[in-house]
């Protein structure tokens, strides 16, 4: 369970690095049949920003934590990024389209946990 906290903390630094917005982690480990236990949640202002953020995250994760995505998907459009780490899934969105989607009040029952931006 600290291993999969430990790979949430890192996915945050790797979304700092590149100056990710309006970070939440969203705890899902006392939700049943759920596919995962965490989301981290954020957004990049641009395209290009979604896919450097999604670059930081691989990198970051790769090199602290030893650990790579086991799939990447919407690199393509690069307006919604899933990482998928097993228990972790990151997501990466433009503005507009996470607000679409509101993955975050998807899951209502899910403490919450804001990560204040760094600037």
């Amino acid at each position: 369970m600290n291993e999969t906290k430990d790979l949430v903390q890192k996915i945050i630094e790797g979304i700092q690095e590149k100056k990710g917005k309006k970070i939440v982690v969203a705890d899902l480990t006392d939700i049943g049949d759920t596919i995962c236990r965490y989301f981290v949640i954020c957004e990049g202002n641009s395209p290009s920003q979604v896919l450097a953020l999604t670059d930081s995250v691989k990198e970051y994760v790769r090199i602290h934590a030893g650990q790579k995505a086991y799939a990447t998907d919407g690199t393509r459009n690069a307006q919604w990024v899933a990482l998928d780490y097993g228990d972790v899934m990151v997501h990466i969105f433009l503005p507009d389209v996470r607000q679409f989607y509101r993955l975050e009040n998807l899951w209502a029952d899910a403490r919450l946990t804001q990560i204040p931006d760094l600037d």
